[in-house]
């Protein structure tokens, strides 16, 4: 939109130009305006460094009682250290004490510790010989003390340091205190550390402190101490430690210790008869600007922890900010109104090239907007994949594609680190190194002209081929990069599948070439045998009319004759068993139950085999076996067949294995003479040698024998093949070398068992 000229007229129709007040009241008005927002930021820049300090109290304040917990802690380890010293008795050597507590220089490393004791109990029985035994070890004047029956007594017979307050402390029964022996019985039932109440330790003098003690209990070695009676029957002694509250909580608070004042009471409320410690000493007239309570657990005693703000730590608060923001909007406030009085007397001007400005922003803001929302709907809606990246590698852009592909929401992914989402462990650093190149190379790619194929990384952990297209991007600092990444899967699927398919189309062609091979040998076998056939039964009519006669001259004549007979009739074998391979052979089927067959040819097989093959029979359990329409004397042929077959392969010895079930076949590509439906199965399969693959792709050729000359003619499983196939069947062959062979007949399955054959 074209800006007014300086001179030119107000756009702004029926507008007046003020004059006298007008101008003036414009800037008293813009001044109380600036005056408010100056108000409004001085008082949330009050809010916000008040917010700050208390958000610095509270750290302070929950690290404070955090520490606490933290050093009690570490003084039950040292009193778990001092009770495996004691190995379960409380016969002590006294200087083996003092040695440890010196080695363990406890008063310089765990500040806090008024001493380190051993209380160990003392039946009343044998109280003077206790005595006895101590003032004997050199010191005289030793007694249990405050005196007085009791059921249970106990005495501090170990403390260290043994020197200045500790020694008001020697002898001294605390279990006849109510609130140390309450601490001393939950230590010895629970068998963990325990934290007495507040109590005034025995060390005091005239200027006394608030105390506390802790408590672990020490069971005789070898003893029980599963359950709480048998942890009272076990327990000797207990081992502790004597707490100053004022010494305790000099070092929790560190350097900072006068920021806070920290009072701690005892128990789960704070009253004044719980006090145990008052970092002020006294209470004062000043009500704290912050203050924070905190209850903490320290060896089953719960603590009450009230926590305020010093002066020292309120005067942190910052108020130069808000006087700086106070000053700075004031003087702008005046400064504006100034500068308002001053242009108010071309308002229509300003108001024209203002209106201009703002029509002109809008536009230009609505064209980016709408620029930016028809990229968002492109790049939500294609297909493959969108990532943007800073020029850290991090994601700055995700669309729904990539969060449908790899698992992650824009959400989970925007801000992540590209490599350490996107690419599996092994690929991270190559994936960086080539970002790092691509970068360095102003958006060349490593393959100049063609995109990159890599295995990216899912929400799941797997990981899927990708290929992927990366642009160089402007970004706020350095150089970014915009990537389209689209999933290979489908493409790889359908190359698979194209694969296989035409794997398939190849074994098809093979098939159908080696069924081509076979009916052509076939059609040329049977058409000579034919023929053959026929020049055969001329010469046996003749040599047969010839013996009738008597036309043989002499009895070696005759002999011939007979000889020629002879072979005439092996011809004749030969032509029967080439025409039925041809498939040219004159069958006469009838409905037969093969199981049945197999039965009456049962001593044949076992013939044939020999004594040292075993054959046995299989079928489906509990299904009767379909009947089959061949001709029963040609199966018997091709099983007698197969199974002279089976034996020479085995050498003689082996298993021969006759199966018989129920089979559907479906189509099948390889194979394209299959005709679906039911068939009725006779598998041989002996374990023999079997064969190799190129042995298979001639088994069913005429005359193909790998046995010695003179041990078989080559045509068993060429006549099998032709008879199955006439008889509207298919055989199949299945061999592994040194794992045996199996012969596959699927017969046609007969629904009319009335016996009457289907036209030919």
């Amino acid at each position: 939109m074209p800006r007014p000229e300086p001179d030119q007229s107000s756009p702004i129709p029926r507008a007046t130009v003020r004059r006298g007040w007008g101008p003036l009241m414009l800037a008293g008005l813009v001044c109380a305006l600036s005056l408010l927002v100056t108000w409004l930021a001085w008082s949330g820049a009050r809010r916000d460094t008040a917010a700050d300090l208390a958000a610095q109290f509270d750290y302070r304040a929950r690290d404070l009682a955090t520490a606490t917990v933290r050093r009690m802690a570490v003084y039950e380890q040292v009193l778990r250290g001092a009770q495996g010293f004691m190995r379960g008795s409380a016969e002590v050597d006294r200087q083996d004490f003092a040695d440890y507590f010196r080695l363990q220089n406890l008063q310089q490393h765990f500040p806090g510790i008024e001493a380190l004791g051993i209380a160990a109990i003392v039946a009343p029985a044998q109280l003077a010989a206790h005595e006895a035994a101590v003032r004997a070890q050199g010191f005289p004047g030793y007694h249990v003390h405050p005196e007085g029956a009791r059921p249970l007594l106990s005495s501090i017979t170990h403390i260290e340091p043994f020197t200045g307050r500790n020694l008001r402390a020697f002898g001294y029964d605390m279990y006849s205190e109510p609130v140390r022996r309450s601490a001393m019985a939950a230590a010895r039932d629970s068998g963990r550390a325990a934290l007495s109440g507040k109590v005034v330790l025995v060390q005091e003098g005239s200027n006394p402190q608030a105390g506390v003690l802790m408590y672990l209990p020490v069971y005789r070695e070898g003893m029980p101490t599963a359950t709480p009676d048998e942890r009272r029957a076990a327990i000797v002694a207990w081992v502790y430690a004597p707490f100053r509250m004022n010494d305790l909580m000099r070092g929790v608070g560190g350097a900072d210790a006068d920021d806070l004042e920290v009072q701690i009471y005892d128990g789960a409320r704070a009253v004044p008869d719980a006090l145990l410690f008052d970092s002020q000493g006294a209470t004062t007239w000043r009500t704290p600007r912050l203050r924070h309570t905190v209850q903490a657990d320290i060896s089953g005693r719960r603590w009450t922890l009230a926590i305020a703000s010093s002066p020292a730590f309120e005067a942190r608060l910052d108020t130069d900010r808000p006087r700086v923001i106070a000053g700075t909007g004031i003087g702008l406030a005046f400064l504006l109104a100034l500068v308002v009085w001053l242009l108010a007397g071309a308002r229509r001007r300003a108001v024209h090239l203002a209106r201009a400005m703002t029509l002109e922003l809008r536009q230009s803001y609505e064209r980016i907007e709408a620029e930016q929302a028809r990229m968002h709907v492109i790049l939500q809606n294609a297909y493959d994949a969108f990532v943007a990246l800073d020029a850290s590698g991090r994601i700055t852009d995700w669309n729904a594609r990539a969060a449908t592909l790899f698992g992650w929401s824009a959400q989970e992914a925007i801000g992540q680190d590209a490599g350490a989402l996107l690419l599996p462990p092994e690929a991270r650093v190559p994936g960086t190194e080539g970002f790092a190149q691509f970068r360095a190379s102003d958006g060349e790619p490593i393959v100049p002209g063609q995109p990159a194929e890599l295995r990216a990384r899912q929400r799941d952990g797997a990981t899927l081929p990708v290929e992927i297209v990366v642009a160089l991007l402007p970004a706020e600092v350095g150089k970014g990069a915009s990537a389209f990444v689209r999933d290979l899967r489908p493409r790889k699927a359908a190359e698979e599948r194209e694969r296989l398919r035409q794997a398939r189309l190849d074994e098809a062609r093979t098939a159908l070439a080696r069924s081509q091979k076979l009916e052509a040998v076939g059609k040329l076998t049977g058409g000579v045998a034919h023929d053959f056939n026929n020049i055969l039964h001329i010469i046996s009519a003749n040599v047969q009319l010839m013996l009738k006669a008597g036309d043989t001259g002499n009895g070696s004549g005759e002999k011939r004759l007979h000889g020629i007979l002879a072979a005439v009739e092996r011809g004749a074998k030969l032509a029967s068993q080439l025409l039925a391979f041809a498939r040219r052979q004159p069958l006469h089927p009838s409905v037969v139950h093969i199981d049945q067959l197999l039965d009456r040819m049962d001593s044949l097989l076992h013939r044939a085999a020999g004594e040292s093959v075993d054959i046995a029979r299989s079928g489906a359990d509990g299904e009767a076996l379909w009947p089959a329409l061949v001709d029963p004397n040609q199966l018997e042929n091709v099983l007698l067949n197969l199974v002279i077959n089976a034996r020479d392969a085995m050498d003689g010895r082996g298993k021969v294995t006759i199966r018989l079930e129920n089979a559907g076949l479906e189509a099948v590509a390889a194979d394209p003479g299959i005709v679906p439906g039911d068939y009725v199965l006779v598998a041989v399969a002996d374990t023999g040698q079997g064969m190799p693959p190129e042995v298979m792709e001639r088994a069913f050729e005429p005359f193909f024998t790998t046995k010695p000359e003179g041990k078989g003619t080559g045509l068993g499983l060429s006549m099998a093949h032709g008879f199955v196939k006439q008889s509207g069947g298919h055989i199949r062959l299945a061999s592994v070398p040194g794992a045996g062979t199996t012969v596959s007949i699927y017969l046609p399955r007969c629904r009319d068992e009335t016996g009457v054959a289907p036209p030919a």
